[in-house]
């Protein structure tokens, strides 16, 4: 059933509609995601169906008494001192309806103040406060002024959650946050009994979360089922239809157009509904909305660099009592391309310096190659000056930039990153977080670089130039380091990653981030199975101690990792040959269920029509996670024991 649904909605600034009769509707339960080009008018979108904004015409209909939180791109937490006061903003009806029936108000209806309370369960709202903070693990008395952007993310969730609302309007949730984060966000959504419409640029997120694809492109809202990877196979084919169909309409449009124009003879049979259908076919072809450019991304190479670019031995730094790097040896090559992963304040950016030779480390060497010629992408786009134009931020004082060694006019540059002629003397505080972005891309890619650091590139930008920015990265022969909560862009671009471990802790991966989960999921998985042959272990020795209390001298024979970690090969009994035997088909079972828990969890119906089974469905899935990681380390135990020496 439609809880929301927009009706012929039009929205206008400037030349052209933001939206041009769109429609759509958010049915119970399901997880929508919305996206489309900057500026494409998403977030006025969202507005509008929160109700802070309105539109030039269409009509807005939301189920009577549904309750509707909308979670703006930037948290707006000003004028709130704790994290629980800002917290409890979202619970601010309950609380001032209460304060009104406890002070038995004359002339309030009583009864009508109690079934509104009792509807808003506000008669506990200080627990669900705490609930909420405890769920999201955030401090209630922590001064939200010295909370970082990421926390200050969770705290404007927390407020929204603790409203218990029936629908959730995120606005580029993930910007600011970590990896962990981010995918505690996603299982926080995919729990959430309500509906949500999501904005985001974040594909595996998108993957993750949503059922269902609405984009908004030229004015106009459609509708995809699934999630954005099945996006991109339609909207490939449809973008392909529209070319064909444009290219026979101009085709027809110009065969028109020279009958019209032909000589006298041609104007004595001129037919008088052939003249109204080029008229039609003028007003068509005028009124069409082409598809947006895409932008076109050229780095400048510079000269090559020399073969190493850095060089890490035994480096360790600490700010005060926080250690950030402990120990570190790592090497560069030129080519090379490094994600940094970590999670907020771990010291990301002081890792990039170190590497880059612009702070000195405590302890250990930090050697720089040869010929290195650094760009540097900011996320705080501190190398924008905003009372300056867009020009003189590409080429201060000059019209024409040399970009490999070709002459090119600013504007026209500017234009490869979509923005018109007109803007070029705009002021860059008059710009959007993604023409900002866009901006900084621009000026960096016009400099000569062989090192290209990019911290957090893809905010704000849209998917279309996120793609385009990754194949531009992936044929790049210099060398990248990349800092991004981006997965899919990560995967996409890097060859190595640099993950943090703990306080001051860094490790080498080869591959992205879904190779360092795996790897750090098997590691998880074997020191659980470790720990527990260890406790089994400890129990058989206390139970053949017996009564005299002695201790054992022989190793207990249902500890087969510490045979095989003593180098011990013997033959498997008959049990354990059989037990070897049949693990692999445990294990299948065991992934089949998994998959079908994943695929039911994912559903929105399932929160909607039994929501009673959801608890037990989650207790099930975290334990065959268990059962599927001590069934892998037993069959490895095995196959190591009977292994030949």
């Amino acid at each position: 059933m439609s809880i929301v649904s927009c009706q012929e909605l039009s929205l206008a600034y400037g030349v052209h509609a933001l939206l041009d009769r769109a429609s759509m509707s958010l049915e119970a339960g399901e997880r929508v995601g919305l996206i489309g080009r900057n500026g494409s008018g998403k977030s006025s979108l969202l507005r509008i169906i929160a109700g802070t904004e309105s539109p030039d015409a269409g009509e807005l209909r939301r189920q009577q008494g549904l309750r509707l939180v909308y979670v703006a791109q930037e948290p707006q937490l000003q004028g709130f001192p704790t994290v629980f006061d800002a917290v409890a903003e979202g619970v601010a009806e309950a609380r001032a309806l209460r304060q009104r029936f406890e002070a038995h108000a004359s002339g309030e209806d009583l009864d009508a103040l109690q079934t509104r309370i009792e509807l808003l369960d506000g008669w506990n709202w200080e627990q669900r406060v705490q609930e909420v903070l405890q769920r999201l693990g955030l401090e209630p008395g922590a001064e939200v002024a010295a909370l970082s952007g990421g926390q200050q993310k969770r705290v404007a969730l927390a407020q929204a959650l603790a409203a218990s609302p029936d629908v959730l309007l995120l606005d580029e949730p993930t910007n600011h946050l970590d990896l962990d984060a981010i995918q505690w966000l996603e299982q926080l959504l995919a729990g959430f009994r309500g509906s949500v419409l999501v904005i985001s640029h974040d594909r595996a997120f998108i993957d993750a979360v949503v059922t269902r694809i609405v984009e908004l492109d030229r004015g106009v809202l459609r509708s995809y089922p699934g999630n954005y990877a099945a996006f991109e196979q339609r909207k490939a084919r449809e973008l392909a239809d529209e070319a064909l169909a444009q290219a026979r309409a101009d085709k027809l449009l110009a065969q028109e157009e020279e009958w019209i124009r032909r000589g006298v003879e041609a104007r004595r049979t001129r037919s008088v509904g052939r003249v109204q259908r080029l008229q039609q076919l003028r007003q068509q072809r005028a009124q069409r909305r082409e598809a947006l450019g895409s932008v076109r991304l050229e780095l400048d190479r510079g000269e090559a660099s020399g073969r190493m670019v850095a060089e890490l031995q035994g480096v360790s730094k600490a700010f005060g009592d926080q250690q950030v790097v402990r120990d570190l040896s790592a090497i560069v090559l030129r080519g090379d391309k490094v994600g940094i992963l970590g999670p907020n304040g771990a010291g990301k950016t002081t890792l990039l310096k170190l590497l880059l030779g612009d702070l000195a480390p405590d302890r250990g060497t930090v050697r720089q190659g040869s010929r290195l010629q650094v760009a540097y992408f900011d996320q705080m786009r501190a190398a924008l000056d905003p009372e300056a134009t867009l020009a003189d931020t590409i080429s201060p004082g000059s019209e024409w930039i040399e970009i490999g060694g070709a002459r090119k006019h600013v504007s026209a540059y500017l234009g490869d990153f979509l923005f018109p002629p007109s803007r070029a003397r705009s002021p860059v505080k008059s710009l959007s977080g993604g023409e900002r972005n866009r901006l900084l891309l621009a000026r960096l890619f016009a400099r000569p670089a062989n090192v290209v650091v990019l911290d957090e590139p893809t905010n704000d930008l849209d998917m279309d130039t996120i793609e385009l920015l990754e194949q531009l990265l992936q044929d790049f022969p210099g060398t990248v380091f990349l800092v991004s909560h981006d997965r899919r862009f990560l995967d996409n671009v890097v060859t190595s990653t640099l993950a943090w471990e703990s306080a001051g802790s860094w490790r080498e991966y080869e591959g992205g981030v879904e190779d360092w989960l795996a790897q750090r999921q098997r590691v998880a998985q074997a020191a659980a199975a470790s720990s527990s042959s260890s406790a089994a272990a400890s129990v058989g020795a206390s139970a053949s101690t017996g009564a005299s209390g002695s201790a054992p001298v022989t190793q207990p024979a249902s500890a087969p990792r510490a045979a095989a970690a003593a180098g011990t090969r013997r033959k498997l009994s008959y049990k354990e040959q059989r037990e070897l035997e049949q693990l692999p088909a445990r294990i299948e079972q065991l992934e089949q269920e998994q998959g079908e828990l994943t695929r039911r969890l994912a559903d929105p119906a399932l929160y909607r029509d039994q929501p009673q089974l959801v608890a037990a469905m989650r207790a099930r899935f975290d334990a065959i996670e268990q059962e599927l990681g001590a069934a892998l380390q037993r069959w490895q135990d095995l196959e190591d024991l009977g292994a030949p020496g």
